[in-house]
C-alpha cells in the first residue's frame, strides 16, 4: 500500500505547526546555526516577499524560547550540533511580534493595530503579574501594556518595557523578533501619513535597539533596506543582510538540490525543466534559488492534477506597482530599449542604490532599478562590483509580469492616439494595406516589442495580438472576436463593421527568420485552408476582407486578400 504524503504547507508560517501536523518541510535550521556564529546585536534581513522569512522567524521563536517542545527539531538538521543546542536551544525569554498587518487608512486607525500587536503579545507573559521578582511598579508598567488605550509614548516604549522586565524574572536577556518591519511604512506612504508612521517606527526602535540593555539580539526582516538615517539613526550595532549578500543566501528561497528533493518525494520529476524555468533564477548572494511559494502552490496543482500547466503564483500576491510604474517610463527611449533587453533574456549593468526611503523609491528611474532588484522583479547576475550589478529578470513568471503591464500601458496609451487609431481602423476597413502597415509600423518604432532570444514563437505573437486587439477594441461600434472558432480553426481575430457590410479576417505572424513576406504569405494561406472567414459569410457580410500581418522586432508587412481569394 502506498505511503499517504505529506501535506504542502501553502501559507504555513507558524513552524511548530508545521512540524506537528504532517506538513513537508525543507530544512532551514542551519540558519540557526549561522546565525548564532555570525550574529550581531541587531540583525536585519531583506528579501522579496513570500520568499520564507516568516516560518524561518517563527522557527528561530521554536527553538530559542523557554518551555517550548524540543522534540520537534529532533529530526532536523539543527539536531546536530548538540553543543549548540544545549547552550541555546529553550533557554531565552522570545518577544515575537509581526507589523505585517499594520494596513491602516490612516495614522490613527495604524497605532490602534500596533496597540493590538503589542497587547496580543503581552498577553502571552500574563505570569509576569504573580512574579516575586517584579516590583507593584514593574507589575503596573506590565498592566500598562495590556491596556486597550494605550497612548503613543507607552506603546513606543512597549518592546523596551517587556524585555526588562522578562530579563528582571527570567535572569536571563530577551531575544526580540520584528517580522515585516517595514510593512506599516509601505503602507503610510500609500496612504499619505508616512512622516508619522517614520516618527513612530524610529522611536519604538531606538527605545527597543539602541538603549536596551535587557537585549541578546534582535531579528528583523523586510522587502526593503530602509535608510539608517531615516528610522535606524545612531544604531551602530545593525547588521544588514540584503539579497546581495553571501552570508545566509541559500535559507530564504529552494535550492536547486531542495527543489529535485522535493519532486522526487512527489513523484514530479517530469515536471523539474518547467518549474526552473518558471519559478527558478534568483540570485542571493552567490546561491541560486526558486520562490518558494511558487514550487509549493505548483507542486499541490500537479497533485490534483498531473497535466496542470504552471502559472503565476507570487506575482499574484501584490499589485506589481514598481513593474507598473517602470513601464510608465517607457516612454523615454533609453529605458524602452533596456526594458526590451530584459524581456529578451538579457542582461543591463546598473548602479543599485539599497539604502531607500519609501519617499525616494519612485523619484527616479535610477531608484526603481534599485527597488524592483530588492523587491524580486530583477535579481543579479555574477558578482557585483561595487554598487553595479549586472540586472536580469529571474524567469518566466516575473517575464509574464512585465509583458502583461507593457499590455496594460499601452491599453491606457490608447486614447491618447485617437485620431490615429480611428485612422488606422478606417484603413482597415477600406482596404488599404501600406497605410495600415505605415501606422502600424509607425507605432511600434514608439512602444515596446517583445524581442527573440528568449521568449518562445508564441508568446510574441500573443503580444502583437493583444496589441491589435486593443486597437480595434477602440472601434467601439466594431464587433470584433478573438481566436473564435470558424470554419477548420480558430482565427486570431475577425471583425464585422458597424454597417455589417464589411467583415475583416486578421491572421497574425511572427516571422522568427525575419522574412515578413513569407510569413504574410502563410497567414493567407492558412485563412484559405482552415476557411476562416465562413462564419462571417453565413452572418451575411457580403465584403470580406483578409490580412496576413507579419512583425519581427519593430517591423511589420501588410498583405491583403480581398473576398475570395486567398493569396495577395
Amino acid at each position: 500500500m502506498e505511503t499517504r504524503k505529506k501535506k504542502l504547507p501553502i501559507g504555513i508560517e507558524n513552524f511548530e505547526e508545521l512540524q506537528t501536523e504532517g506538513f513537508y518541510y525543507v530544512d532551514k535550521t542551519g540558519f540557526i546555526a549561522e546565525l548564532l556564529d555570525h550574529w550581531a546585536k541587531v540583525n536585519l534581513f531583506t528579501r522579496p516577499r513570500r520568499f520564507g522569512k516568516s516560518l524561518n522567524m517563527s522557527m528561530l521563536k521554536s527553538f530559542f524560547e523557554l518551555g517550548r517542545d524540543k522534540r520537534i527539531f529532533c529530526r532536523l538538521r539543527i539536531s546536530e550540533e548538540t553543543a549548540l543546542c544545549e547552550s541555546y536551544m529553550g533557554k531565552f525569554p522570545v518577544i515575537s511580534v509581526s507589523l505585517k498587518g499594520m494596513n491602516a487608512g490612516t495614522y490613527e486607525k495604524a497605532l490602534e493595530m500596533a496597540i493590538q500587536i503589542i497587547r496580543a503579545e503581552a498577553r502571552r507573559f500574563q505570569y509576569l503579574l504573580d512574579s516575586e521578582r517584579l516590583s507593584c511598579y514593574d507589575k503596573d508598567a506590565f498592566l500598562a501594556l495590556l491596556r486597550e488605550h494605550m497612548n503613543e509614548g507607552v506603546l513606543c516604549g512597549s518592546l523596551k518595557v517587556l524585555s526588562e522586565l522578562l530579563e528582571k524574572h527570567h535572569n536571563r536577556k530577551v531575544i526580540l523578533l520584528v517580522d515585516e518591519y517595514d510593512v506599516p511604512l509601505a503602507k503610510a506612504f500609500e496612504r499619505g501619513y508616512y512622516g508619522q508612521m517614520v516618527m513612530f517606527i524610529r522611536n519604538m526602535f531606538e527605545y527597543a535597539l539602541k538603549s536596551n540593555d535587557s537585549l541578546k539580539f534582535a531579528v528583523l526582516t523586510g522587502c526593503m533596506r530602509i535608510s539608517k538615517e531615516s528610522i535606524f539613526t545612531g544604531l551602530n550595532n545593525l547588521k544588514v543582510l540584503s539579497v546581495a549578500d553571501v552570508p545566509f543566501a541559500g535559507y530564504f528561497g529552494f535550492t536547486d538540490r531542495e527543489v529535485r528533493e522535493m519532486l522526487g518525494y512527489y513523484g514530479f520529476q517530469a515536471h523539474y525543466n518547467e518549474i526552473k524555468e518558471w519559478y527558478d533564477g534568483y540570485q542571493f548572494g552567490e546561491a541560486e534559488v526558486y520562490c518558494p511559494w511558487d514550487v509549493i502552490n505548483y507542486c499541490d496543482a500537479l497533485r490534483g492534477d498531473p497535466d496542470t500547466q504552471p502559472k503565476n503564483y507570487w506575482v499574484n500576491t501584490s499589485s506589481n506597482e514598481a513593474v507598473r510604474r517602470f513601464i510608465q517610463e517607457s516612454d523615454k527611449a533609453a529605458v524602452r530599449r533596456e526594458i526590451e533587453k530584459l524581456v529578451a533574456g538579457e542582461e543591463i549593468t546598473k548602479e543599485i542604490h539599497q539604502e531607500l526611503t519609501y519617499k525616494e523609491m519612485y523619484a527616479s528611474v535610477d531608484n526603481l532599478w534599485s527597488v524592483l532588484f530588492t523587491t524580486g522583479y530583477l535579481t543579479q547576475r555574477g558578482k557585483p562590483e561595487g554598487d553595479s550589478f549586472r540586472l536580469a529578470i529571474p524567469n518566466m513568471e516575473i517575464r509574464n509580469v512585465f509583458t502583461a503591464q507593457i499590455m496594460d500601458f499601452f491599453r491606457e496609451s490608447i486614447p491618447k492616439h485617437g485620431e490615429a487609431w480611428r485612422e488606422f481602423c478606417q484603413a482597415l476597413e477600406n482596404g488599404e494595406p501600406k497605410r495600415v502597415e505605415e501606422l502600424l509600423g509607425g507605432y511600434l518604432k514608439r512602444t515596446i516589442s517583445i524581442r527573440d532570444t528568449f521568449v518562445k514563437k508564441q508568446m510574441k505573437e500573443n503580444f502583437y495580438h493583444g496589441i491589435l486587439l486593443g486597437i480595434l477594441g477602440f472601434q467601439d461600434t466594431w464587433g470584433v472576436s478573438s481566436n473564435k472558432e470558424s470554419g477548420e480553426g480558430y482565427s486570431d481575430i475577425l471583425v464585422e463593421t458597424e454597417d455589417g457590410e464589411t467583415g475583416i479576417v486578421l491572421e497574425l505572424k511572427y516571422a522568427e527568420d525575419g522574412k515578413l513576406d513569407t510569413a504574410c504569405k502563410k497567414a493567407l494561406e492558412q485563412i484559405g485552408q482552415k476557411r476562416y472567414a465562413e462564419d462571417l459569410l453565413e452572418e451575411g457580410v457580403g465584403h470580406i476582407l483578409k490580412y496576413g500581418i507579419a512583425f519581427y522586432k519593430k517591423k511589420c508587412r501588410v498583405v491583403l486578400a480581398e473576398d475570395g481569394g486567398d493569396n495577395p
